[in-house]
């Protein structure tokens, strides 16, 4: 069974998720450094990177992968960051990803099906070069 967080840890983490969804990449990249996990996961699954990449920030994601957020994880609904980069038409994000090795075809839907479905052939041919 998981440990429960106490009431100051609970919103230490919710602040954590807040700066990645508004992009205040000095504090957390500095709560990384002191030792905050680059992986910290809510409870949907979105880990800070995904939520970065989602609410476009590209400096952000850059510091967490510079951190080693893993570009990998994916939600609970199957969603990676850079489908989220994708989705969000978000070309620095997406080359920021991809160039840390991201895999276009990772995640349901990946995000080349994401590019596919939405219509946005900038960002396919970005994830394959066509």
């Amino acid at each position: 069974m998981a440990e429960r967080l106490d009431d100051d840890a609970l919103a230490f983490a919710h602040r954590m998720f807040d700066l990645a969804r508004t992009g205040d990449t000095d504090e957390l990249a500095a709560q990384v450094a002191q030792g905050l996990p680059a992986n910290l996961t809510n409870d949907k699954g979105d880990t800070l990177l995904i939520l970065a990449a989602y609410h476009n920030h590209p400096a952000t994601v850059a510091a967490l992968v510079a951190a080693g957020a893993d570009h990998s994880r994916i939600n609970d609904r199957g969603q990676t960051a850079l489908a989220a980069a994708v989705f969000r038409q978000n070309a620095e994000t997406v080359t920021t990803l991809l160039r840390a090795g991201a895999n276009p075809l990772h995640g349901n839907p990946s995000a080349v099906a994401t590019a596919e479905f939405f219509g946005l052939p900038q960002m396919l041919e970005l994830l394959t070069g066509k």
